[in-house]
């Protein structure tokens, strides 16, 4: 039906229905003379006269909504209130409220004058008065100012409600202006106006519009195309065979490319060197297409280039193998056993190392404590064969004591990460007290992190003084018991054999306290005390058992040696067929001498001996070249051990040099790196001094002394730096300067512009782009950004791109629109800030 006639209740027709669709009678011909008479429907032809605008359908709907007509008062008001009066009114306000506030400046201004008069005034007055009456005008002066405070406070609050009220009114006045362009769309709405009603019209847009259905007469003439169309005009006839075949060859050449089901999943072995030929034959892959992808990866190699584990595992991952990494530091896996559960654990002897100053008895203390074994007491003493040996106390528990003269061993063990040591016995002498040599005992056992037990000696002589001894000890921070501590003392006398008892308990005592226990039910593990070339025997290592039980017939591997064990003897020389832990014994059967502190195990056969003896001399031969330690090179080696501390050992001329150089040291520290002065002492540079730094990983700093040849010698072979200094501040600058090399630059951050999202489209199919207005300083492609909702940092990247209308830009200004994106991040709302940054490098300091 058309518009003019559907059915209406207007006054100006009648109701009624309309004519109906007006029908005619044509004849249509067909072939060989023949007609037939058919009913047509007859449509009017609409004649447009010149000047009459074309009016489209959405215009005519548009039309026939009804208006939102305002009210009659509010258009009124908003057809006088023009943008000129709205502004010419707000400055009007803002002018009289300037007024208002010069006016009452320049009254309390002539008031406070006022009031400094007559405060003058008043004072001069106060002079000639009495006392009472300076009381009474102070009552009074109190009291005036009690009420201009309370009038200026009442001032602030009417000034405060009419702000309030101007803004208010002016508030009022944009609202209304607001709802005036609302009722008005010939007037000019700006762009965040119109946003919500562009929104709107850009769904009613993308809603999906229903299909008009209808019947579909064919026209035009008959063929074969058109009889395979079906009621939509698709093609509805099948698919010929060759059609088939090349789709079906299609299929599976897209899957063969993508993986598809069918690609086989592989594990792939990478060992440390691999060439790209080698790593697409183990993955089954063509080499051109491993090559393709090292490419994305910025890696060119060609097929006999060798890759890294590293970029082969990436490689092998990009093609969705699975990875193996093996390397040769594989052959010792399962060298050293994993731990053993606590059911398995039984008490176990303590170890005992016995160190002190040559000249405080320390010989003499060990002697004595081989004659109080209550075993071979009868036999008038042990004749000591090895470094190591097992008494058996009056209670019954063993211990067993490592002789270390010179504590040279001892140092050799904590460097290379095998102490077996669990106690150390610190012996002093009652009458000389602390020596250099007991101080530098003393940071070997605290740098081994062991329990000490201090036994002051030689208390039968005249001139004894223990309780001096312990005073001495609180400089290197030993608190014995007695002085309210934590560290165990026992005075003894290995003369007269007076105080061993007590020293026995407290060995006792201490290793009840640390609860040692070992598991004797698996294979032997331990640690070699020394070993000699002997012509009768050939090669002799004396071991200490840590775990474990060792048998006659084992294969042994210690260090780059490995041997099967032919014979076993006590610290007495009795053979014996097995040892258990904590239990130092002498082994025959190695190839050759190891070296004293090497750690040995007992392996399952010959082969796999062979195996790690062969692994081990091979590295040993690739490190002949390292680098020695040195200042320089340290502080990488302590970055990649992710070290927090710088270990040092220093030397000087006299006492007070010491002291500054090391509390200057201390100083450089901070919360990210410091140093450790492992040692000070005063004197020259001596042979220890080198096998502590090696120990370490820490050079020698000698102020105004120098090494002596055992001690270059020494450092030359260990590779371990000294450095020597006279003027304390080039000490101190070298010091500082590493520490920052070590520490790297710092970067400060500076803010460059700051944007808000006006609008998000779609950019892509899968991204988006924020439409940005610039409100502050100046957006740069290649800078740092940070999007921030509700003041709240939810995103931190790059930008992908920063457009100008369609144009690539590399920067924008303040006040400017903008289009942006980020790399991997899609999460942007209408609303939310993007902070544009810098870094800006600079120089650490301390």
């Amino acid at each position: 039906m058309s518009d003019e006639k559907k059915l209406t209740l207007s006054n100006r027709s009648k109701l009624g229905l309309s004519k109906g669709v007006e029908t005619g009678q044509v004849r249509q011909s067909f072939s060989h003379g023949r007609s037939k008479a058919v009913v047509v429907e007859r449509k009017k032809r609409r004649i447009l006269k010149p000047g009459t605008p074309v009016v489209t359908e959405q215009e005519e709907k548009q039309k026939k909504k009804p208006a939102n007509i305002p009210a009659p008062a509010q258009r009124e008001e908003a057809e006088n209130l023009t943008n000129r009066e709205r502004d010419v009114r707000a400055e009007a306000l803002k002018g009289a409220i300037r007024r208002a506030e010069e006016e009452r400046m320049r009254a309390a201004e002539e008031k406070r004058l006022r009031e400094e008069k007559e405060r003058l005034d008043a004072l001069s007055e106060q002079e000639k008065k009495s006392s009472r009456q300076e009381k009474e005008e102070a009552e009074a002066e109190a009291k005036r100012k009690a009420e201009e405070d309370a009038k200026r406070m009442a001032e602030k609050v009417a000034r405060e409600k009419a702000e309030e009220a101007a803004r208010l009114l002016l508030a009022e006045d944009e609202s209304k202006a607001v709802k005036a362009k609302k009722a008005h769309p010939d007037h000019k709405v700006d762009a965040v106006s119109r946003a919500p009603e562009r929104e709107e019209k850009e769904k009613e847009e993308k809603a999906p519009r229903p299909r008009r259905v209808e019947e579909r007469r064919r026209s035009g003439k008959l063929t074969v195309n058109t009889l395979s169309l079906d009621e939509d005009g698709e093609e509805s006839r099948p698919r010929s065979l060759a059609a088939f075949k090349r789709a079906q060859a299609k299929k599976k050449a897209a899957n063969k490319g993508s993986g598809g089901g069918q690609k086989k999943v592989r594990e792939v072995t990478i060992p440390e060197v691999i060439t790209v030929q080698e790593l697409a034959n183990r993955m089954a892959e063509k080499a051109s297409a491993v090559i393709k992808t090292l490419m994305n990866m910025d890696v060119m190699a060609t097929i006999n280039d060798n890759l890294d584990p590293d970029t082969a595992e990436l490689v092998v991952q990009e093609f969705g193998h699975m990875v193996k990494r093996v390397s040769a530091a594989d052959v010792e896996i399962g060298l050293i056993g994993e731990d053993d559960d606590t059911e398995n654990l039984v008490p176990r002897p303590p170890v005992i190392t016995v160190m002190g100053h040559v000249d405080h008895g320390k010989t003499s203390l060990l002697d004595a404590i081989r004659k109080a074994d209550v075993v071979s007491g009868e036999a008038g003493g042990i004749t000591q064969h090895i470094g190591a040996y097992q008494i058996t106390t009056k209670s019954g528990q063993k211990a067993t004591f490592i002789d270390t003269p010179g504590h040279e061993a001892f140092t050799q063990m904590r460097a290379r990460g095998a102490s077996v040591t669990d106690l150390v016995i610190l012996v002093v002498a009652a009458d000389d007290g602390i020596m250099p040599q007991t101080v530098e005992a003393i940071n070997h056992a605290k740098a081994a992190e062991v329990p000490i037990i201090v036994a002051i000696n030689k208390m039968d002589r005249d001139g004894a003084d223990a309780d001096r001894v312990r005073q001495e000890l609180l400089q290197h921070e030993i608190i014995v018991e007695k002085l309210s501590g934590d560290v165990l003392d026992v005075e003894v006398s290995a003369l007269k054999k007076t105080g061993l008892d007590k020293l026995e308990d407290a060995i006792l005592l201490q290793a009840e306290l640390l609860e040692l226990k070992a598991n004797p039910d698996r294979s032997a593990e331990g640690i070699v005390i020394e070993a000699e070339l002997d012509k009768g025997r050939g090669s002799v290592a004396t071991v200490l058992i840590k775990r474990g039980t060792l048998n006659v017939g084992d294969i042994v591997v210690a260090g780059t040696e490995w041997g099967r064990v032919k014979a076993l003897a006590d610290d007495r020389g009795q053979q014996i067929k097995k040892a258990l832990p904590s239990q130092p014994v002498e082994i025959l059967g190695l190839g050759s001498t190891p070296s004293a502190g090497d750690v040995f195990s007992v392996v399952e056969n010959e082969a796999r001996a062979r195996e790690v003896t062969g692994y081990r001399k091979a590295q040993i031969g690739k490190h002949k070249g390292a680098a020695p330690v040195s200042l320089e090179n340290m502080f990488s080696a302590m970055k990649e051990a992710q070290a927090k501390e710088i270990p040092i050992v220093v030397k000087g001329d006299v006492q007070g040099s010491v002291e500054a150089i090391t509390s200057a040291i201390d100083k450089l520290g901070t919360d990210e790196i410091r140093t450790l002065v492992l040692h000070s002492g005063v004197g020259g540079i001596t042979e220890s001094d080198i096998t502590l730094a090696q120990a370490s990983g820490a050079p020698v700093i000698g102020f105004n002394v120098r090494a002596n040849r055992q001690a270059r010698d020494a450092a030359e072979r260990d590779g371990v730096a000294i450095k020597y200094y006279s003027v304390i501040y080039d000490l101190v600058d070298d010091i500082r300067a590493a520490m920052i090399g070590e520490l790297g630059p710092a970067y400060d951050e500076k803010i460059l512009g700051v944007a808000e999202i006006r609008d998000v489209f779609a950019a892509g199919k899968t991204g988006k782009a924020a439409g940005c207005l610039v409100i502050d300083g100046v957006v740069r492609r290649d800078a740092k950004a940070r999007l921030l909702r509700d003041d709240v940092v939810i995103y931190e990247g790059d930008l992908s791109s920063l457009r100008r209308f369609k144009d690539d830009v590399k920067e924008v200004k303040a006040g400017t629109e903008c289009g942006m994106a980020f790399e991997n991040y899609q999460d942007i709302k209408t609303g939310d800030q993007i902070e544009v940054f810098e870094l800006i490098e600079r120089e650490r300091t301390l």
